[in-house]
């Protein structure tokens, strides 16, 4: 399922060309895990699409009632129908997300009825008074994400006044968190905005408010490398709880992709925490996830791809939005982390000439080369050599040492002198017998001789 979708995730929003094959395979599905993959699929590749022949393929996923199916049928039926605020799709799924009993299919519902109300501003301010006012709360839940899809990049005050009154007095820490995430949604058109908002949140006693503190930053503030963002998610590095200190990681990723340290200062630092919560065998394993998957985000696309929800010529990138509201269900299910390559914005410029070669070029560049250099690769550890280890000294040897009230450094010199006697005494005495030795030879020698002689 997983393979199938992010092989789709290409075709997302340009699957005019893939989507008939994807019907087929769905329509003759008979395993859940393919039909999974099948409904993500096709929700990517017609996105935005409106239609009627899909949107029924994906109902009938939805009212089998298993519930990894209709989790993520839910979700494809938002993105097909998504922008549209279509009153026949927002009854059906809202009803079903009251009936069902299980709660897979009711979150994947609660994202695609926001993708429903996406861009309707004050238009969607019905659904969303019936949805907070709800006593599922996945469905307040999903009030707030209506809230965050509805009014995304408009800063409208109303809505964030909204959204903080149900982050500090809804008793679900599920909704208080999707509040303070779907802040981030409303504010990425003025991400300078987004710290003074949320840094009373960032200091809340509900470690779910502060999480989602930490999120709403990294969406609002994607690529900006923004300091007072950073002073903000610092200490949250450190929080004494696992979840946040995981979304700090994600958000201050999300912040400093595409920065440099000429840019940034602080990058090397964080790279490295980076690193060493990864290699960490003591660390929990979520804090560990957030490190693996913000050292992926900092990287992204070979250093050659930033986070945006604004397209090239200002106006709001669809996918991206997407990708970011998805990425956040994460929390629930880790798969759901891949939906943020959506939110991927390539920043390397390709010349192609007709014949779609790339001719050679050359650019001119005012700015030093350290403004645009890629951070260092990653070198792996070096081997320490090993140092020598210095002798002990046997605390035997040291009492005797102790003793004689001398060290391995004082000599006595009279015993040395003593010695040095002694040991000449030897040589002589051995010379003495080799001496005499010689003669007694020299002696046999000769009388050797006159024997021979008187023969």
């Amino acid at each position: 399922a997983l393979v199938s979708t992010q092989s789709t995730g290409i075709h997302a929003n340009h699957g005019a060309n893939i989507i008939p094959y994807l019907s087929e395979q769905l329509s003759a599905a008979t395993n859940e895990t393919v039909r999974h993959g099948g409904c993500l699929g096709l929700g990517l590749a017609a996105m935005t699409s409106n239609s009627a022949e899909i949107y029924e393929l994906l109902r009938n996923n939805l009212y089998l009632d298993e519930a990894v199916t209709g989790e993520a049928a839910g979700l494809a039926m938002g993105l097909v129908m998504m922008g549209s605020l279509d009153e026949d799709a927002l009854s059906e799924m809202i009803q079903y997300a009251q009936d069902t009993q299980h709660e897979k299919i009711l979150r994947g519902l609660s994202l695609g009825i926001a993708f429903v109300c996406y861009g309707q501003l004050e238009a969607a301010d019905p659904t969303i008074d019936s949805l907070s006012k709800d006593k599922d709360s996945v469905l307040r839940m999903c009030g707030m994400y209506c809230v965050g899809m509805a009014y995304a990049g408009t800063g409208n005050n109303n809505a964030i006044r909204r959204l903080l009154h149900v982050a500090v007095s809804d008793v679900n820490d599920d909704v208080r968190r999707a509040a303070v995430i779907s802040i981030g949604f409303l504010l990425f058109n003025a991400p300078e905005q987004c710290p003074n908002v949320v840094s009373l949140l960032a200091e809340s006693y509900n470690s779910h408010v502060r999480y989602g503190a930490a999120l709403a930053l990294g969406i609002s503030c994607a690529g900006s490398g923004m300091k007072e963002a950073l002073t903000i998610l610092e200490p949250m590095i450190n929080d004494p709880v696992n979840y946040v200190r995981q979304g700090a990681l994600l958000a201050t990723a999300m912040i400093l992709v595409q920065q440099n340290e000429h840019l940034c200062p602080k990058l090397k630092h964080f790279k490295d925490l980076f690193a060493k919560t990864m290699s960490d065998k003591h660390e929990d394993v979520m804090v560990k996830f957030g490190a693996i998957l913000s050292q992926g985000i900092i990287n992204a696309g070979g250093r050659n791809c930033t986070i945006s929800m604004r397209s090239q010529y200002g106006h709001t990138n669809i996918p991206s939005v997407v990708g970011l509201l998805v990425f956040t269900h994460t929390w629930f299910w880790f798969p759901l982390s891949h939906f943020l390559c959506l939110a991927f914005q390539p920043t390397y410029l390709v010349g192609l000439n007709s014949d779609l070669n790339m001719p050679k070029m050359k650019f001119k560049s005012c700015a030093r080369p350290s403004t645009y250099a890629y951070p260092p690769i990653l070198e792996p550890p070096k081997e320490k050599e090993k140092e020598k280890v210095s002798t002990a000294i046997l605390s035997t040897t040291a009492k005797k040492l102790a003793k004689g009230r001398a060290t391995p450094m004082e000599v006595d010199e009279e015993k040395q002198d003593e010695k040095k006697k002694e040991e000449e005494k030897k040589k002589e005495e051995e010379k003495k017998k080799e001496e005499e030795k010689k003669k007694e030879e020299e002696k046999k020698k000769e009388e050797a001789e006159k024997k021979k002689d008187e023969a």
